[in-house]
């Protein structure tokens, strides 16, 4: 039986999950430490394994996506190390099944490919995918199944980040949803232009997406963010937390069997 254990490298946080004969068993999200070690990887999924009752080295398989390059060397030693062998890593010369149409294929992020190739597989159709990250970043992926382009914009934890580090009188506020767009105090304000502001950005582009491509294109969100700012917008059609995970169970087996 084979038990497969995909990472998910982003900037602010890193999400695994353990996949038993291609069902998704349990997923755990932590933060990123770039110079973090294979042995301080193994004692944290040593303690993850053991609480959700999984033996300690039942890993035989693995798949990394990563927009943080020095964190796959530590990650490579722990797959080296305690798994039995290195896991595939998502990048140039893996076989994605997606045509890039990127002027320059080496450019797009791993999680982005990933999230396109997770969302094509599910939908079948011309499709724009919204990944609430560190970055929020709108991928557009053809009724054919090729990766087009997309957009990249400050994300929400960033713009909160900035008001409060570059504003005086500006508090570090939660994200959540104030209940009126007019505040009528300076916490209900900024949440109101973090929630709302982003709901029509996110509005806006996809219209604007939509207008530009000459196919239909249905809206997925994906991110920690996305069940939150999803319900404020009219164009996002379904989220789906574990979009990127899905992406990177199929991609490895699109090269296992390759």
């Amino acid at each position: 039986m084979t038990v497969l254990l995909a990472v998910d490298v982003g900037n602010t946080n890193t999400v695994l999950g353990i996949f038993r004969e291609g069902v998704l068993a349990s997923h755990w999200r932590m933060q990123t430490v770039a110079e973090r070690t294979s042995d301080e990887y193994a004692v944290l999924m040593k303690t993850l394994l053991d609480m959700e009752g999984f033996p300690w080295r039942s890993i035989d398989a693995g798949i990394i996506s990563s927009v943080v390059p020095p964190a796959v060397f530590g990650l490579q030693q722990f797959f080296k190390h305690y798994c039995g062998g290195p896991a595939l890593v998502v990048g140039p010369g893996i076989k994605t099944g997606m045509p890039i149409l990127y002027e320059n294929p080496r450019e797009v992020g791993a999680d982005r490919i990933v999230n396109a190739v997770a969302a094509f597989e599910e939908l079948k159709a011309g499709c724009i995918v919204v990944d609430f990250g560190t970055a929020t970043t709108w991928d557009v992926v053809t009724p054919k199944g090729e990766y087009l382009g997309g957009v990249i914009a400050p994300g929400v934890m960033i713009s909160a980040e900035a008001l409060y580090e570059h504003a005086a009188k500006l508090p570090r506020v939660e994200i959540a949803r104030p209940g009126k767009v007019v505040g009528r105090n300076t916490i209900a304000s900024m949440q109101a232009g973090l929630l709302y502001g982003y709901a029509g950005m996110v509005d806006a582009l996809v219209n604007r997406i939509r207008a530009e491509v000459d196919f239909e294109a249905r809206c997925i969100a994906t991110g920690g963010l996305a069940a939150l700012i999803a319900s404020e917008t009219k164009t996002i059609e379904s989220t789906d937390d574990l979009l990127t995970l899905k992406g990177l169970k199929i991609l490895y087996h699109r090269n296992a069997t390759a």
